[in-house]
């Protein structure tokens, strides 16, 4: 029942900071920000989830495997948008083809917000599982105990 303080406190920044990084990941677009920025912010979210209730906790949360498929996708979702530009005609993340007959240039619009999209899951996903990585290793044994 230990660090009641600590764990509301984190229950109560949780929500704000995922809330922040998807501002971040769809503002990317109008002025600073975008999906590296979102990714790392949304990883922050759960990296203090872990050190107020426990690695094993987050684990239940978002499984090693469900990052890893976040990654390959990520991935996938930036690389099948420049793939869908190619397909299109264009060269590789030509935005425009995706809405040739837009005037508002909707076309760069919808490019970028895919694309960050999927940076953001890839980087997310990332930093996260670099975080479960070294937060769950084992300690290297000192001198004395041997």
């Amino acid at each position: 029942m230990g660090h009641v303080i600590l764990r509301v406190t984190i229950k109560v920044l949780f929500a704000p900071i995922v809330l922040f990084a998807l501002y971040v990941q769809f503002h990317g677009d109008y002025g600073p920000g975008g999906g590296f920025q979102a990714g790392v912010i949304m990883a922050v979210a759960f990296v203090l989830h872990a050190l107020g209730f426990g690695l094993q906790a987050t684990k239940k949360a978002i499984p090693p495997r469900i990052l890893t498929a976040g990654m390959a996708l990520g991935v996938l979702i930036y690389a099948g948008t420049g793939v869908l530009t190619l397909l299109l005609g264009a060269n590789f993340l030509d935005y425009d083809v995706i809405d040739p007959d837009s005037h508002h240039n909707a076309g760069q619009h919808i490019g970028i917000l895919v694309v960050e999209f999927g940076v953001g899951l890839a980087v997310a996903s990332t930093m996260l599982q670099i975080f479960y990585v070294f937060a769950g290793r084992e300690a290297e044994p000192s001198d004395d105990a041997w």
